[in-house]
């Protein structure tokens, strides 16, 4: 009889055949789902409405991964769900089988190689970079130690125009209260040779745009991972004359999606300099004033994007005077649920509710450049969904079928863009760089690793 540790266990789990080997599940069990490249055997079920991805693992290491997931999830940083591990499986002839760890899938979210294969432009794949620094910065922040960076070992979900990364591998990581400057090093080593490789995988599948070169690639993300590391964490030096660079500091902080919960300020014994050092840095300043606003959990491209249209909705109603808090009730009942209503329910599985309002929004400004005015919110929502969303693959939950799905079911050409019943080719947001001027905060994502951009720019102000 299977074992099971879990914190927070579903019982619905316990029915499925664990004393069978998960690469002879019967395929009534299994849900067909994107698969990034693994060393272990991988499968997704469906339980109910739920879908679980089970990997097959010895059992010290589905215990550690655990545990680490666990910790990482208490953290608050971006990693997938761990429900539980299965231990004591034993076959009906009697062989002793490696246990299970069980996370729950991330919704919305694709492995590389889909992102790939769905043909992207450079400065997308420049937005995935970005995606996999941030979140090399955020697990190093908070002293874990990876052990395994790769694209492999990452999932990306749509942010308003860029990506957010998620670690769904921790199987090599450890938890360290800080971790040193040798041990930051190390990850970076491990993340050249392993993404070196699977660009040059990518390459040589002819998915890699001629444009770029992986070692190129590779030598940006370190370079972009070590600025992060700066602005996030280095000693500032000024005199007492120019106290409003800590405040500049804090922005360009925020700037960048993250909170300063406190900040180190020293002056010596004169008073005559000043020196400054973030020591507790939180990632999601704008997700977590949207949540207090509006209730709303997004990432945090999505939240600055949502946020922004909020402050234009109260610029438009003229409300600038109004409590923050009754300014965003209305936005929600006016603007953000009537969009997310005008979706079909056989279409509500495309994209979730947040990507597909910064979409809408994109679209109403590429339709108002084409009319040379304000196209109605309404109106854009009903041209979106009837051009754009109905030829998007589901990125929720895939329909059982062939490893190869999303590849079969996406309508999506790269050399021409998404291609509407008529033959027409409609505004392609996945092509995100498409952002008109009233997408400034949400197109600041393709460059928001510009440090000294953002410190050039703070100085000015």
């Amino acid at each position: 009889m299977p074992r099971f540790l879990s914190a927070n266990p579903d019982p619905r789990l316990i029915t499925l055949p664990w004393g069978t080997p998960l690469e002879d599940w019967p395929t009534e069990n299994l849900v067909a789902l994107p698969r990034g490249i693994s060393r272990h055997v991988v499968r997704f079920v469906r339980v109910g409405h739920d879908v679980y991805a089970l990997k097959e693992v010895v059992e010290h290491l589905a215990r550690h991964e655990y545990l680490m997931l666990r910790d990482l999830n208490r953290l608050d940083t971006p990693s997938v769900e761990p429900v539980g591990v299965v231990t004591e499986r034993v076959a009906a002839d009697g062989t002793t089988l490696d246990s299970i760890l069980i996370t729950r899938h991330l919704q919305f979210s694709l492995p590389y190689r889909t992102v790939f294969n769905r043909g992207v432009r450079p400065d997308t794949v420049n937005r995935l970079v970005d995606a996999m620094v941030v979140l090399l910065a955020r697990l190093h922040l908070v002293g874990f130690l990876w052990g395994d960076v790769s694209l492999s070992n990452t999932l990306f979900r749509r942010d308003a125009g860029a990506f957010a990364a998620y670690l769904v591998d921790a199987e090599t990581g450890e938890l360290h209260d800080e971790l040193t400057d040798g041990q930051r090093e190390h990850d970076l080593a491990i993340a050249r040779t392993n993404l070196f490789g699977e660009f040059l995988d990518v390459q040589a599948g002819g998915l890699l745009d001629e444009s770029l070169d992986p070692e190129t690639l590779v030598l940006s993300i370190e370079t972009r991972y070590r600025e992060l590391w700066s602005e996030l964490t280095e000693v500032e030096e000024f005199d007492g004359s120019q106290m409003h660079r800590i405040e500049s500091r804090v922005r360009r902080l925020n700037a960048l999606g993250f909170d300063v919960a406190e900040l180190d300020i020293t002056t010596d014994f004169a008073g005559s300099t000043v020196r400054i050092q973030p020591k507790v840095v939180d990632a999601g300043h704008h997700s977590r004033r949207l949540l207090r606003l509006t209730g709303l959990d997004v990432e945090e491209n999505q939240a600055r994007r949502l946020l922004n249209d909020l402050d234009t909705f109260r610029a438009q109603t003229d409300q600038q005077g109004a409590d923050e808090a009754i300014v965003a009730h209305q936005w929600l009942q006016q603007r953000f649920e009537p969009v997310i209503a005008a979706v079909p329910s056989s279409l509500g599985s495309k994209l979730e509710p947040a990507e597909l309002y910064h979409e809408v929004l994109e679209h109403r400004w590429f339709l108002s450049e084409g009319a040379g005015h304000e196209i109605p919110l309404p109106e854009a929502a009903q041209s979106y969904v009837r051009s754009v969303l109905k030829h998007r693959p589901d990125e929720r939950v895939e329909v059982p079928g062939s490893e190869e799905l999303t590849q079969l079911q996406n309508p999506y050409d790269p050399s021409q863009g998404f291609i509407d019943d008529e033959g027409e080719k409609p505004y392609d947001p996945w092509e995100d760089d498409n952002l008109g001027p009233d997408a400034e905060t949400a197109g600041a994502a393709a460059d928001f690793l510009d440090i000294d951009a953002l410190r050039r720019k703070n100085r000015k102000d």
